[in-house]
């Protein structure tokens, strides 16, 4: 069943209902008894208000006024994000640092970058053996069984968007030094990051 959004006047509506009735309680507009309801009236249609608020910033990936609680519990903000970073990186670095399990294969750094807004793909490298080369081919010493490039676009923009982005924002950003510094987080100390963009 869907939430109804209800104002003063349901409010209003519901306590006369409780109310007793007969001559002592009348319910005409104007009366003692409606104009103190109706100060209750707006004060409950406030509380489910902010009420409704409080779910939807309950969860990081639509949160605004305790977007600053879940960062500061998070460690954030992240200097990865720049000096002034928009809701929508905000919001993205929140739900990638709860949503990170920790690892280190293709497909978790994969799925870090996509909750930070970034396609990518990931090429692992390695040396040459005889019997896998082609005729034309590099030729990569032992040092390339450590290196790996992360594939992506040359600017990754993010628009402003209704709902996700807030006054004073840019109407767009673009660039992957947000994806830089992250994946630069995430990468085994041992292994030689590459980044490839098209």
């Amino acid at each position: 069943m869907a939430d109804v959004e209800r104002g003063p006047a349901e409010h209003l509506a519901a306590l006369q209902a409780l109310m007793p009735s007969g001559p002592v309680w009348p319910r005409h507009p104007g009366t003692t008894q409606e104009r103190v309801l109706s100060g209750l009236a707006a004060g409950a249609a406030r509380l489910r208000a902010r009420a409704r608020a409080l779910l939807v910033d309950a969860f990081p990936a639509t949160a605004f006024e305790l977007l600053p609680e879940w960062e500061a519990a998070l460690g954030l903000p992240d200097p990865c994000a720049g000096p002034a970073p928009g809701l929508q990186e905000r919001r993205g670095q929140v739900v990638a640092r709860l949503t990170a399990r920790g690892g280190q294969s293709i497909p978790y750094l994969v799925s870090q970058a996509a909750a930070l807004g970034y396609a990518i793909t990931i090429r692992e490298f390695g040396p040459s053996r005889l019997g896998a080369m082609r005729l034309g081919g590099n030729l990569q010493d032992a040092r390339w069984a450590h290196a790996w490039a992360v594939q992506a676009p040359l600017n990754t923009i993010t628009l402003f968007r209704l709902g996700q982005s807030t006054l004073g924002e840019r109407f767009r950003s673009w660039g992957n030094d947000v994806l830089e510094c992250e994946m630069r987080a995430l990468a085994p100390l041992h292994t030689t990051l590459i980044f490839q963009y098209s």
